[in-house]
């Protein structure tokens, strides 16, 4: 990420200003002519021509508000986020959340390699019922054959190969039919897709080897796709915030922490409140997952599905109090993100948000979006154990209404 350290996002009243006003200090904290926002914010970060390009039957654009949340220190860098969103309250509470979460030293963010999995459905001829032990000769003889497996997928982008990415390894699972047992193998080929979101490199590195894996296995390539569980490249955050950061009137900042453990637990016991608790995270994530032009429904499929991996539908994001008296929170969940290719490289707003948050590189793309999730989840919690959630929204709303 840019090097802030000598400018701080900590801005008080910041919303409180007229928007021209936000906006030249947007550009003189970021070093960039304000006329630069005003070209492409102004008229909705997209024109009718570039639209064109990026879907088909364009008929003309839909905006949807551009905002930056203050506040964040994210690894010890003072970082702006910018946020896409129809919702009111979301930009205002990741903004509250994120000084809550400064005055006990900010977001610390750890991220897996970009490792993003293909799948390649491999179908017998034999019936079911009598395959398993084929099942299993085959597994192993693919197995067997790895190397030659992976050089053929990594000839598919050598620039990925070149930029220190591409295929890494392969395995092999038994999909099971619980009435007749192994139905199909599956072949996950691991790439490792750098800064790249990744979806056309995996899928035609797929399409490569299937006809390799045909001739190992003797079975058929049915599906050949990435999968959007990309639960081998994912991103921690962790915080750890004083009670006193926590207080609100009336509302001592123990009550307010012991409440907040308390409904992170109603998440963790009922997947009925675990699906709107992971909603207030994915409020966040998304908002910044639009602003960066990237695919918000794969986050969002695999955020959900990560969820549920155990078999039962769990919090994306647990608070509890420390040894300290401390609340501290942690979030685990799939970010599947690009800075290269796709809408990224066409659309003018995504660019200046990737300029704004500083990022450079996918890592730092995950690192903010995740940080804005938890940020959302927090004053959502908060909110919830004091004063309930619909006195501050509805004051949002009530911003928005038409006369």
């Amino acid at each position: 990420m840019r090097d802030t350290d000598l400018k701080n996002t900590r801005m008080t009243g910041w919303y409180k200003l007229p928007r021209r006003d936000r906006v030249s200090g947007l550009a003189g904290f970021l070093n960039i002519p304000g006329k630069d926002f005003s070209d492409i914010l102004d008229s909705g970060g997209l024109d009718v021509d570039t639209a064109d390009r990026l879907i088909e039957n364009v008929a003309g654009v839909y905006s949807l508000p551009f905002a930056v949340a203050p506040n964040f220190l994210i690894n010890g860098r003072d970082i702006l986020v910018p946020m896409v969103t129809e919702e009111p309250s979301v930009v205002a509470a990741a903004s509250n959340a994120a000084r809550m979460i400064r005055e006990g030293g900010g977001f610390n963010v750890s991220l897996t390699d970009p490792i993003m999995i293909c799948q390649i459905q491999l179908i017998p001829s034999t019936p079911p019922e009598i395959a398993g032990e084929e099942f299993r000769r085959t597994a192993m003889t693919i197995l067997s054959r790895k190397d030659e497996i992976l050089a053929a997928a990594a000839d598919v982008d050598p620039a990925l190969k070149q930029a220190g990415g591409g295929p890494v390894d392969l395995e092999v699972r038994e999909i099971l039919n619980e009435k007749s047992g192994p139905e199909f193998l599956v072949v996950h080929l691991l790439v490792d897709v750098r800064d790249a979101m990744g979806a056309n490199a995996v899928n035609t590195m797929g399409e490569r080897i299937a006809p390799i894996l045909e001739e190992i296995s003797g079975f058929r390539a049915g599906l050949k796709v990435l999968s959007n569980l990309a639960d081998k490249r994912t991103v921690r955050v962790e915080v750890s915030i004083p009670v006193s950061a926590l207080e609100m009137k009336d509302y001592p900042g123990e009550r307010v922490r012991d409440g907040i453990v308390s409904a992170s637990r109603f998440a963790e016991l009922d997947p009925y409140r675990a699906a709107t608790h992971n909603k207030g995270i994915m409020n966040g994530v998304d908002a910044v997952i639009i602003a960066a032009g990237n695919d918000w429904r794969a986050v969002e499929a695999g955020a959900h599905a990560f969820a549920a991996r155990g078999g039962r539908y769990m919090p994306l994001c647990t608070w509890r109090k420390d040894d300290d008296g401390a609340l501290k929170g942690r979030l685990e969940m799939p970010m599947a993100v690009g800075t290269i290719g796709g809408a990224v490289k066409v659309h003018p707003a995504a660019r200046l948000s990737l300029q704004i948050m500083g990022a450079t590189g996918a890592g730092d793309l995950a690192c903010v979006a995740a940080s804005a999730g938890m940020a959302n989840n927090l004053a959502a919690l908060r909110a919830l154990a004091t004063e309930g959630i619909q006195r501050g929204h509805m004051k949002m709303h009530a911003r928005s209404r038409i006369n």
